[in-house]
């Protein structure tokens, strides 16, 4: 990742765009000048984001929602939405700020950067020639809010999806109203699995937000490992324990797909490997015993087959890499290596079902990891906060967690994006 001075004025938030198959299609990106009164260089944030998110030869992911709209076509009838795609960007900025806002529209954004514009601002006629440039440009827009009044046909015409949060939903049900829409919805402020399905159900092509607040699991006095997260498991004992090469093999050899997953992983360019790895012997060779946990642990974390499962999938993978990432400074491998574990690990209780109480007990974890997953303190907890406020794009808990860490908004920020380019790179 790149030194952009830029990332010294701005505090950054971000959370999943989830489709209806509950996969994680874009992220959202929320932007907070640090000065509320100061305008950020909008083209130095671009640049920065664009390391990020480029463009992609070869790859058009905008197409499907640079359709010219027909409300006559789209129209929701007994208040399900139109049936149609999520947003196809890489990233969809919120900006915070009007200020930043309209030099981020007058600087042009790269179509694979979607942009949120408030209702007001749509609404208000001296806005209206940009968004229309922005849109024959290629830029997909998404209107944020309801309007006061409808907006022109010309206007609403820009704008490819709108964003309906939760508070400020009408629709009580698929069948139960009369509201008409004529683009497709975004549902936003979705914090639990119900939400999400309600969201779905009402027509949404997509939600916004991580659903971490379902309430945390209880203990039912039984083991409920299904069994390819239990070889997992036994490999990853088998590596604490540093067993023989030919004992871990024939673990891993009892589930070829995950044997393929780990050689993903492991020759993803997030790993930065100079040549390709081909068995486990090879990884372990390469890599020894300790640098191999890092990649079981993500193994484990991405081996839960419930489709709900995916968005905790997805932020237990960027936890991992972004409190990597924030010890960089650290001189200690083996302390960066146990904040990634901590990191991946954070979810393991809502992915698995059960309370850490139990699963410790199965997972081989470093004291300091397992202080920080039993909520008990230690090192590694104020850094869990800061990626916990970092995903809740709470400004003001941002700058708390940072200072306590006395950390700049740089040095955070630089980290946060070189995590989400890493995390894209294992996406593949």
């Amino acid at each position: 990742m790149q030194d952009h001075p830029v990332l010294g004025q701005v505090a950054l938030g971000y959370s999943p765009m989830i489709d209806r198959q509950r996969k994680v299609v874009a992220t959202r990106l929320t932007v907070f000048p640090q000065q509320p009164d100061a305008v950020p260089d909008a083209a130095a944030l671009l640049r920065a984001l664009q390391d990020v998110w480029p463009a992609e030869t070869g790859d058009e992911p905008l197409k499907l929602t640079l359709r010219p709209l027909d409300p006559a076509a789209v129209a929701v009838s007994k208040g399900a939405a139109a049936a149609g795609p999520a947003p196809r960007g890489l990233v969809s900025l919120n900006l915070a700020g009007e200020g930043l806002l309209r030099a981020v529209m007058a600087a042009a954004p790269a179509p694979q950067l979607m942009i949120e514009v408030p209702a007001f601002m749509a609404g208000d006629p001296a806005h209206a020639p940009l968004l229309r440039e922005l849109r024959v440009a290629g830029s997909v827009l998404l209107i944020k809010g309801r309007p006061l009044a409808p907006l022109p046909a010309e206007v609403l015409g820009c704008f490819s999806h709108s964003i309906v949060d939760v508070s400020e939903e009408r629709r009580t049900g698929a069948q139960s109203s009369d509201h008409k829409r004529s683009i497709s919805t975004v549902q936003s402020g979705t914090r639990t699995v119900a939400d999400v399905t309600a969201a779905f159900e009402r027509g949404a092509v997509a939600v916004l937000g991580w659903p971490f607040d379902d309430p945390l699991p209880k203990s039912s006095g039984r083991s409920r490992i299904p069994t390819d997260v239990s070889t997992v498991m036994e490999l990853m004992q088998g590596v604490e324990r540093e067993d023989p090469v030919p004992r871990l093999e024939a673990v891993l050899k009892r589930d070829p797909t995950l044997a393929f997953r780990l050689m993903r992983y492991l020759n993803s360019p997030a790993f930065g490997l100079s040549v390709e790895i081909n068995s486990f012997s090879h990884a372990l060779m390469l890599l020894g015993y300790i640098r191999l946990k890092r990649w079981l642990a993500v193994l484990l974390a991405t081996s839960v087959k419930s489709a709900n499962a995916h968005p905790l999938m997805h932020a237990a993978v960027r936890r991992g890499l972004l409190m990597e990432e924030l010890a960089k400074t650290q001189a200690d491998p083996e302390l960066r290596g146990e904040m990634f574990i901590c990191g991946v690990f954070s979810l393991l209780d809502r992915l698995l079902e059960q309370p850490f109480a139990e699963l410790l007990g199965n997972v081989p974890v470093p004291e300091r990891v397992q202080q920080a997953l039993r909520g008990d303190g230690g090192p590694f907890q104020p850094f869990l906060d800061l990626v916990q406020a970092i995903e809740q794009e709470s400004v003001f808990d941002i700058r708390e967690c940072t200072e306590r860490l006395l950390l700049g908004p740089a040095e955070v920020n630089r980290a946060l994006l070189a995590a989400l380019q890493s995390a894209r790179q294992i996406d593949g």
